[in-house]
């Protein structure tokens, strides 16, 4: 059924995808220091500051992934049009995006900031810790249309073929968000609201970082920094599949929670565990799908079709290997790897379980990567969509399965991760017979 991986020997596109894929890496693994930055600073003023932020963060971590579309959508409109030789119809594209991301943000900000006390009550916590909630949700939405102008202008440069200025920005935002909340939070005294205060400059000064690269690239190739809202139109309906995507997604993590939190208290403590390092696992991966985003959509531009299938080839290759890779860290470490989380023994034992089988799962999780890469660079996003929430679908009477037959401990974990299994191997089952097809192909400047 699937496209075996050819021997692993030198090819062509090596140099283009390390180019890519490392700084693509370096911005992926920094982005998330801005929320464990909060975590590490406001864990050291209380325990309903740490839980308030627990839950603002959840709140808006959900609104940026379901507005990644602006990024992966924008990387694959400026990959296409830069392939078809037409720099300013690229910057174009871009600029949609960015405009886009400025509207939605404006939107998000405006809704979300009455409605702050609702949102957190939703999640029922104590009046302490809801007042910590609100006040750092309610100034960290002033950031939210930076924010999204980040996404959407780091999709610009990627399909570009730049992902070094976005790695550099990432790091300095990063750098400077921990001397801004430390600053604030302990040195002025502003308790969660400094550090909240601080995450909004960094937001701001990224992005202002990025409208001034972009602005210049688009002055140089004559590109109106006016909106063109037929543009942005087109932007938002190219991004609505992927929205659907992101959100199928979404749902069977937050179910594997469910079914985690049903198993039991070290069920659930080992999962999150696992879970969070099954997330920093898939950046690493990402990082190659984002290279695929970029040159397969340059390709198609360019309207060489053998070039985005060869190029698509390799990277299959690519993703598969770091997967294999990463399984062979997690085996090693698995055993004291634990210890870094919890004294618990029942906790540690469910957590080497739980990594095992995530271990296990890599090789494929990285070829699944990369297709899912190659279908958003070759702007394929209904099938996308289609296929998330095909394999949702398939996944939820597995993890079904496992909440009524009642497991615990040790089969129940197994269970789980085995559900998990299940939806990656079906995510895997439908982007290969799109990719075999090839349907997804098409040429041109516009697809």
């Amino acid at each position: 059924m699937f496209t075996r991986p050819a021997a692993f020997h030198r090819h062509p596109a090596d140099r283009e995808i390390l180019r890519l894929a490392l700084p693509a890496l370096g911005a992926l693994v920094a982005e998330p220091l801005f929320l464990l930055t909060d975590s590490a600073i406001i864990g050291h003023l209380g325990t309903p500051e740490l839980a308030g932020l627990g839950i603002a963060s959840t709140v808006l971590s959900t609104l940026v992934n379901v507005s990644i579309f602006l990024a992966y959508g924008t990387t694959a409109a400026v990959a296409r049009m830069l392939g078809a030789s037409d720099m300013r119809g690229a910057l174009h594209s871009g600029l949609d995006g960015c405009w886009l991301a400025v509207v939605i943000g404006t939107g998000t900000l405006a809704a979300g900031w009455p409605l702050t006390p609702w949102i957190v009550e939703r999640f029922g916590p104590a009046p302490d810790v809801a007042e910590q909630a609100e006040t750092y949700l309610r100034i960290s939405l002033l950031g939210i249309p930076a924010m999204l102008l980040v996404l959407a202008a780091t999709g610009v440069l990627r399909g570009l073929q730049d992902t070094k200025t976005p790695l550099y920005v990432a790091v300095t935002g990063a750098g400077s968000n921990v001397v801004l909340n430390i600053g604030l939070v302990h040195g002025i005294g502003l308790g969660i609201a400094g550090s909240a205060i601080g995450t909004v400059i960094s937001q701001v000064g990224m992005a202002t970082v990025f409208v001034v690269v972009v602005a210049r690239a688009a002055r140089r190739e004559g590109a109106s920094l006016a909106p063109h809202w037929p543009g942005v139109r087109r932007a938002f309906g190219a991004g609505v599949p992927l929205i659907v995507r992101t959100v199928a997604m979404r749902i069977a993590l937050i179910i594997t929670t469910v079914v985690a939190t049903g198993l039991g208290t070290a069920e659930l403590a080992a999962h999150q565990v696992a879970f969070n390092t099954w997330i920093l696992l898939a950046l690493v991966l990402d990082a190659v799908a984002i290279a695929a985003q970029a040159l397969v959509g340059r390709a198609l531009g360019a309207s060489d079709v053998e070039q985005a299938r060869d190029v698509t080839r390799r990277m299959v290759q690519w993703g598969v290997l770091s997967g294999l890779a990463l399984a062979i860290v997690v085996l090693g470490v698995a055993t004291v790897y634990p210890v870094l989380f919890t004294q618990d023994p029942e906790v540690r034992s469910l957590l080497v379980t739980a990594l095992v089988v995530a271990a296990v799962l890599q090789p494929a999780a990285g070829w699944v990567f990369v297709l899912d890469g190659v279908l958003i660079g070759a702007g394929d996003g209904p099938y996308l969509a289609w296929a998330s929430v095909a394999s949702v679908a398939i996944f939820l009477p597995a993890a079904a399965a496992v909440h009524y037959l009642n497991l615990s401990g040790t089969p129940g974990m197994v269970g789980l991760w085995s559900a998990i299994g299940v939806w990656t191997l079906a995510r895997l089952v439908t982007l290969e017979a799109r990719e075999r097809r090839g349907k997804w192909a098409i040429t041109g400047a516009v697809r």
